[in-house]
């Protein structure tokens, strides 16, 4: 009954953006990589990102350099990535969860203040030559947890800052901050590291964390506005893990992100190892292979536009999985310094095209309502990954050693892109998640607690015989949106007297549950609405709210 089409796409020139008329939302995004910063808000939080990036990096870098000294374990060593890592992985709901549900700016400013504390404590027991291998483990995995706790605010925020048209843009800008900060800061650390001046390396990271305190501070950034009550943290996290459930969008985002992670830690965890054993490089030296994988990822990030325009997301994720694998490989076969330096460029090229890819992905993929859940999860799989294959690498390379460990994990890397290959991300350029405006809702008799009362939603339809088929097809779509919006059963029933009548259901575990649904709509689900109402003969069809009751 009704073409399901995408918006034509105008021939005009790069960079300008074309606006429907209608909705007032951009159909083509911005080709220039540089767009967003001409937005002040955003170019204000770049810069300060670039500042803070340089110091964890610095910091980074000068850790697990210094780890190689209090150690001679390779798992020990793996474990400096682990424990940044591993945070992530334990706090990824929870972090989420409060993004959504508390002021974002003020979730940025603790969690930036408890990790300036940590890396000041740091840098003062280095300059007292109190630091052993374990303090430096347990002060890393603290600044991890800060940091666990402010990338979803961070990430969530950005759409805040920023318009559709230009999120790309701020994504690839948010790739570019980090990879100019690796190519910085580990050469900056590696001068201090030369210098024996490995506390003053932490004690500038401390540093670096207030100058985002400094612009948070002043920002304003656009607010979802609820009539509703604020949600609460865990049912905020069972609501975030209903929707990442019911999201084969994200899902899909979520398996190439696995792939891509858990098999590309291998280089990561494994490349001081490489660069102090087997070629007998110091800190500086290590601090430019470093430097080698920025400059690749800046360069990607220039490239990373016309790829995405000229063969599509999916085809840039292939190629970066399978660049980011023969750099791995090539970093344990060759034993050449400058065979290994140009696989870093090549790995730091393929690196920001993967993970800038899914980041949008994850970011595309997700409404406002739960935007900071989604991407905390995507965070949970990208560091979850790092942490578990920094790990598996570290004992592979003790077994077998380090050229046979990063081999193995090439090798994998490839496979895990033949297994997620069938999981397209080209479709959620198109897929509008904006909020669609709410359908009323009846009012709730005085004398019952909203939170308490169950609700069970049915919709009634009178369906023409000769289209019953296509109308199940068309209304088992509404199952998915129902569930991850909030409901918990679902169900389309048929009259056994009347062949024209169906019946869906729904449940929803409170009343305040199913307000929150109204609000969670999108744009792409009323699509999804209007496909199914197509079928309706007459009158529109009759909704009914049945209320929950007790003795």
């Amino acid at each position: 009954r009704v073409a399901a089409t995408r918006p034509t796409r105008p021939n005009v020139p790069d960079g300008v953006v074309v606006v429907d008329p209608h909705s007032s939302r951009p159909l083509i995004a911005s080709s220039s990589p540089w767009s967003a910063l001409r937005l002040p808000a955003f170019r204000a939080i770049w810069l300060a990102s670039l500042v803070s990036n340089i110091g964890t990096w610095m910091q980074s870098a000068s850790a697990a350099w210094m780890m190689t000294s209090l150690s001679t374990s390779p798992v020990l060593v793996a474990l400096m990535q682990t424990a940044s890592s591993l945070p992530f992985f334990l706090l990824a709901l929870p972090s989420g969860a409060l993004a959504d549900i508390v002021d974002r700016r003020r979730v940025l400013l603790a969690t930036q203040a408890w990790m300036a504390a940590a890396a000041a404590v740091l840098g003062v027991l280095t300059l007292r030559g109190m630091v052993d291998a374990w303090s430096l483990l347990g002060l890393t995995f603290l600044l991890g947890v800060g940091a666990a706790l402010s990338a979803p605010a961070f990430q969530a925020l950005i759409p805040e800052l920023v318009p559709r048209a230009d999120l790309s843009s701020a994504v690839a800008l948010g790739s570019v901050s980090m990879n100019v900060a690796r190519a910085v800061g580990p050469a900056l650390g590696g001068l201090l590291l030369a210098a024996h001046a490995t506390g003053l390396v932490f004690l500038l990271n401390a540093a670096s964390f207030l100058a985002v305190i400094v612009v948070v501070l002043t920002i304003r950034a656009t607010v979802r506005e609820s009539t509703l009550p604020p949600e609460r943290v865990i049912g905020a996290m069972i609501a975030g893990a209903r929707f990442v459930r019911h999201s084969p969008p994200l899902r899909g985002v979520l398996a190439h992100s696995a792939a891509f992670t858990l098999t590309g830690s291998a280089l990561w965890a494994l490349l001081p190892v490489v660069a102090r054993r087997d070629l007998g490089l110091g800190g500086v030296g290590y601090g430019l292979l470093l430097t080698c994988l920025g400059g690749g990822a800046i360069a990607g990030a220039w490239l990373l536009p016309i790829l995405r325009r000229r063969v599509g997301s999916d085809r840039v994720l292939i190629g970066a999985t399978l660049g980011f694998a023969a750099a791995s490989a090539a970093l344990g076969l060759a034993h050449n310094l400058p065979v290994i330096a140009v696989a870093m460029v090549g790995a730091g090229v393929a690196w920001m095209a993967g993970m800038s890819t899914l980041n949008v992905a994850a970011q595309q993929a997700a409404p406002a309502w739960v935007r900071a859940r989604a991407l905390a999860v995507s965070l949970l799989v990208i560091q979850g990954g790092l942490a578990v294959g920094s790990l598996a690498a570290g004992a592979l390379a003790e077994r077998l050693g380090t050229p046979r460990a990063l081999s193995v994990f090439a090798v994998a890397m490839v496979i895990g892109g033949v297994l997620t290959v069938r999981r397209r991300l080209h479709g959620l350029d198109d897929l509008d998640l904006t909020p669609s405006e709410p359908r009323p809702a009846p009012v709730l008799p005085a004398d019952l607690d909203p939170e308490e009362v169950p609700v069970l939603v049915t919709v009634e339809y009178d369906i023409a015989p000769a289209d019953a088929a296509a109308f199940v097809v068309a209304a088992s779509a509404l199952e998915r949106i129902r569930r991850r919006d909030g409901a918990i059963e679902w169900g389309l029933y048929r009259d056994a007297e009347r062949a024209s009548r169906f019946v869906e259901t729904f449940y929803v575990p409170s009343w305040l549950e199913h307000l929150r649904q109204h609000e969670r709509i999108t744009v792409a689900d009323r699509l999804v609405e209007g496909q199914v109402r197509a079928f309706q003969r007459g009158e529109a069809p009759i909704i009914t709210h049945l209320l929950g009751t007790r003795p």
